[in-house]
């Protein structure tokens, strides 16, 4: 009898250790989705109320794993510094773009921006005499969005892109290939 109920309690155990894990895994899986854009490790342990940086590495990878494991239009990547991410594979992307209602940026916002990202670091200063004064208003917004950072040299701010602008856009976060990479968008685009 006490045999029996050794089993029973370990049984018991093992069932809550996994529909722990399970819950853990939906978490990690939520935060992702709700976020659109890439997690670190940080982010990931405070969703899971833990300081186990191994703990959320392990679970995000796991989720990678069965996200692959599915062969569906949804993948989670792991990107540079233990950065992840969920997104739509770039295969579907070209079928599905137009049934996005709203842009993430308006033409001028985004025009800011492609600018911004080929010559940075540039002079806040600079943007101004090239996209005009409304300008001010689209690097707030970029800002905002985390597409940009403005670093104070002396008495000027200098932009740059920052490594969320590159996760979204599909970019490298290398300055050099990055700008080659945006170079051939924009060749393509003044193609069409």
């Amino acid at each position: 009898m006490e045999k029996q109920s050794f089993k029973l309690d370990k049984v018991l155990k093992q069932n809550q250790a996994a529909e722990k894990s399970q819950m853990e895994l939906a978490l990690v899986e939520a935060a992702l989705y709700v976020t659109g854009r890439p997690l670190d490790l940080k982010e990931l342990c405070s969703v899971l109320r833990t300081r186990s940086k191994n703990k959320a590495r392990r679970l995000a990878k796991m989720l990678m794993k069965e996200y692959a494991k599915r062969n569906t239009a949804l993948e989670i990547l792991q990107l540079k510094d233990e950065r992840f991410v969920l997104q739509l594979k770039t295969e579907f992307t070209s079928r599905v773009k137009k049934l996005v209602k709203r842009p993430l940026l308006s033409t001028g916002p985004l025009k800011t921006l492609a600018y911004i990202a080929y010559r940075q670091p540039v002079s806040q200063k600079r943007v101004a005499e090239t996209r005009g004064h409304h300008s001010y208003g689209h690097i707030k917004q970029l800002k905002e969005m985390d597409l940009i950072i403005g670093e104070r040299r002396r008495r000027s701010t200098f932009l740059r892109t920052t490594e969320y602008f590159a996760d979204y856009f599909g970019l490298s976060h290398e300055l050099s290939s990055m700008k080659r990479q945006l170079k051939k968008v924009f060749e393509r685009e003044m193609a069409k």
